[in-house]
């Protein structure tokens, strides 16, 4: 696939999911905003309805006070038609509304006697005995009902007088709210308090702190409305667990979230690991192309070798069958030797590397190394040089890979070399706390620029040398150097300045024997 479809691909992916992610989050502050909102709606109902409750009871608080005063008499009748009455012990019962527009129901009692007495004669009540006791009872209900306005009035002079806890105690405050509250189906705790006009708290909850509540979470009553202001009393009421109620109540939301984050986070693996494959795709290019250019020079050197080897003049000659045998000899070894690093390449898809672990003196294979390598760095008119200082170098490694490994070092630092000024290699060692080995491996080489430095132990990455377009590989070398160091129980770093030189620094622990 083109690295533009991808791009296009992850463009619209990334808009959609952009899109779906704002859908979701403003349908959840909408939704969070109309259930805030329908919980102060409720609350606000909820405490009128406590207001409204507390003023109905002691409205019949002063109309049980009052009635109970009035001096009546009885009248017992239940059919005033002219028909026989027949007495009743509860009274005569009135129901009228006053000129305030107060609602009320009034009984009329009174001595059974004197209706007995009028119906001794002939037990029945005659016309003019009942248009007497129908005057009686009109006057009687004229004199109740000026007792009822004057009650009223009453009510609202003396009310505001009664002390705030004889009208409207902590617990019928808090059984009023509570019932009110389950009634709109608002089952959360909460916390309030009475206070006066000047904010004095007359009275609270053991909970209530007034700071603690948020602005938006603290709601104001009226007790009693028809207080004089300067008398009035307020119900402060705040619910701790408000924010808990109302996400809880979008709850419903959540998995679709959080099933959006997944697909999310899935995107933007999968992207990832496109561009990855992308790019692994174009190294093998470049490693399958590397090969073949470096497995085609040695043999079409061996090729030409063996084709003079067929002439028989050249074969009549020591000094030419001499250089073509050291030829053939050499480039033998070459191919050996990317054969060899072609092979590396298996290493990289196992999880665990087959090591042959033996002690090794990590010095003494240094030196063999630097001596061995050092005909190649005077080829190139340099010099390499090895301070092997550490006082115990013994290690517990493969010595073939550990070998490699150093020869790998020292052969990057061939390839890129500065031909500006002479070669100098320095190899060393040398001993860290805790049981640790420390080796070095450092040039004066071109150097590595910073955003090369966190790419070149991946496999198949190679540092870019701008005109220098001799240096071969695979991209293998320092990939196979990380992680055999690791397969080791060691660590490698690396330091660098462009233009001054690069700097390997490997430790590894030392054998426990």
């Amino acid at each position: 696939m083109k690295k533009s479809t991808i791009w296009i691909l992850t463009f619209l992916m990334a808009v959609a999911f952009v899109g779906l992610i704002c859908m979701q989050m403003l349908y959840l502050h909408n939704m969070v905003n109309m259930r805030y909102e329908q919980f102060s709606e409720g609350v606000r109902q909820s405490l009128y309805a406590v207001s409204q409750r507390l003023v109905r009871q002691e409205t019949r608080y002063f109309l049980d006070e009052s009635v109970s005063q009035v001096s009546s008499s009885s009248i017992y009748s239940s059919n005033l038609s002219g028909t026989a009455a027949t007495p009743q012990l509860d009274g005569l019962k009135f129901s009228f509304t006053s000129s305030t527009g107060l609602e009320a129901d009034l009984t009329i009692k009174g001595d059974p006697s004197q209706i007995n007495r009028i119906q001794s004669s002939n037990g029945h009540v005659g016309r003019q005995q009942y248009q007497s006791v129908r005057d009686e009872v009109r006057d009687r209900y004229r004199q109740q009902k000026g007792i009822i306005d004057e009650v009223i009035v009453n009510i609202i002079a003396q009310s505001s007088v009664r002390p705030i806890n004889e009208r409207a105690d902590s617990a019928t405050v808090s059984s009023f709210l509570r019932e009110e509250l389950d009634t709109l189906g608002l089952k959360v705790p909460f916390e309030f308090a009475v206070v006066n006009r000047s904010g004095t708290v007359l009275y609270r909850t053991a909970g209530y702190s007034a700071t603690s509540a948020e602005r938006d979470n603290m709601f104001v009553q009226v007790l009693f409305p028809n207080d004089p202001l300067d008398k009035q009393t307020y119900l402060k009421v705040y619910f701790p667990t408000k924010n808990d109620y109302v996400f809880s109540s979008v709850s419903f939301m959540y998995p679709s979230i959080a099933f959006t984050a997944i697909l999310l986070v899935v995107f933007v693996i999968t992207i990832v690991l496109a561009f990855r494959q992308k790019k692994l795709s174009e190294m093998k290019n470049d490693f399958i192309n590397n090969m073949t250019h470096e497995f085609k020079t040695p043999i079409s050197s061996i090729s030409l070798a063996a084709q003079m080897l067929n002439d028989q003049s050249v074969r009549k000659s020591p000094t030419m069958l001499q250089q073509i045998s050291t030829v053939i000899n050499d480039e033998t070894k070459r191919l050996r030797f990317q054969v060899e690093k072609v092979l590396q390449m298996s290493m990289f898809d196992r999880q665990k590397a087959t090591l042959k672990l033996e002690e090794v003196d990590a010095n003494l294979a240094i030196y063999n190394i630097v001596n061995t390598f050092k005909l190649k760095v005077e080829k190139y008119g340099g010099k390499i040089t090895a301070q092997l200082d550490a006082m115990d170098a013994i290690v517990n490694v493969d010595e073939m890979h550990f070998t490699n490994v150093i020869f790998n070092l020292l052969d990057n630092a061939v390839k890129y070399r500065d031909d500006e000024r002479p070669l100098n290699l320095l190899v060393t060692s040398r001993d860290l706390p805790d049981e640790r080995l420390e080796i070095t491996v450092q040039d004066n080489g071109i150097g590595i620029r910073k955003d090369d430095l966190k790419k070149i132990f991946e496999k198949f990455y190679r540092v870019s040398t701008g005109n220098l377009h001799d240096v071969k590989g695979f991209g293998l070398g320092l990939a196979y150097v990380h992680k055999m160091v690791h397969e080791l129980g060691g660590e490698i770093t690396v330091e660098s300045e462009l233009h001054v030189g690069t700097k390997f620094i490997i430790i590894l622990p030392l054998s426990k024997n």
